[in-house]
Formats: structure tokens, C-alpha cells, sequence
């Protein structure tokens, strides 16, 4: 299972806004037999920060795309890889209070 090059493409996007913000550093790809994962690191010694995963088992339920932090919190999981990763702008994150 791996990403096709639209999804790449938009992941990466993300990924290199993120790393002209300061916010990212390094990224790993691991295409595993039944899921492909995308994961971010804000420093390459760390355990990743946050992963997008493609599953296509979850595709007709709740989407094959997620998004989950380190502590394995789902943050947001969906059909549209554009709308499951916009969690994951600055723009999109609000404090609440």
C-alpha cells in the first residue's frame, strides 16, 4: 500500500509549509501491506508528532485518511486527504477556553 502522487503531492505541500513555518524538521514514508503512513517529526530523534494514515479497510465507513498524534489520539479521520490534513494547519487550530 503506498500514496499516489496526488496524495503526495497534497501532503507534501502541507509538510513544506510547515517546515518554512519552523514547525517540522523530517518526514518518514513506510508503506506497509495494509496502510501507508506519513510521519512528521519536529526533530529526527523523536517519535513522530503527528501521522497520516491511508487505510483502504476504513474507506467505505469512516474514511480511508487519518490523522493521529503521537499519544494515538485520532484527530481527524475522513474520505478527502485535503480536508482530513487541514487539521493540521495553523490556520485551522483555535484555542479554546
Amino acid at each position: 500500500m503506498s500514496f499516489d502522487r496526488l496524495e503526495l503531492r497534497e501532503i507534501l505541500n502541507l509538510y513544506g509549509r510547515k517546515v518554512a513555518a519552523g514547525e517540522w524538521r523530517d518526514y518518514a514514508i513506510d508503506c506497509l501491506k495494509e496502510r501507508a503512513v506519513f510521519s512528521v517529526f519536529r526533530r529526527t530523534s523523536e517519535v513522530p508528532m503527528y501521522r497520516i494514515e491511508k487505510d483502504p479497510r476504513l474507506a467505505r465507513r469512516q474514511g480511508a485518511y487519518s490523522v493521529i498524534t503521537a499519544s494515538g489520539l485520532i484527530l481527524k479521520r475522513g474520505h478527502d486527504l485535503a480536508r482530513v490534513i487541514s487539521v493540521l494547519d495553523r490556520s485551522s487550530l483555535r484555542v479554546v477556553g
